[in-house]
């Protein structure tokens, strides 16, 4: 494969890992207000979650810097996505 392939990939392994782990995260806090344990709610999430980030930053970087960096700018990516989404959404759920 050819080395710009692997740079795209590895950014889109970053929206991805970005997506699951801030994703999660909203999906945790949403869930932990209601829940009638919220402490290993969070706690499991937390795990999960790092599980699957340090797991994914491994898997696509490599020893490879630039393809750290670019999971990193997608990773970054997907958080400012998530923040702009749950916005939206909270702000659709005040609406009505």
């Amino acid at each position: 494969m050819s080395e710009t392939f692997l740079l795209i990939l590895a950014w889109m392994a970053g929206l991805v890992l970005g997506g699951v782990f801030f994703g999660g995260l909203w999906w945790t806090v949403r869930r932990g207000v209601v829940s009638k344990q919220p402490a290993m709610l969070f706690m499991g999430s937390f795990l999960l979650r790092m599980g699957i980030t340090v797991s994914g930053f491994l898997l696509v970087g490599r020893g490879d810097w630039k393809r750290l960096v670019l999971c990193l700018i997608g990773f970054v990516m997907a958080r400012l996505m998530v923040i702009w989404l749950t916005r939206q959404t909270m702000e659709a759920n005040h609406a009505h």
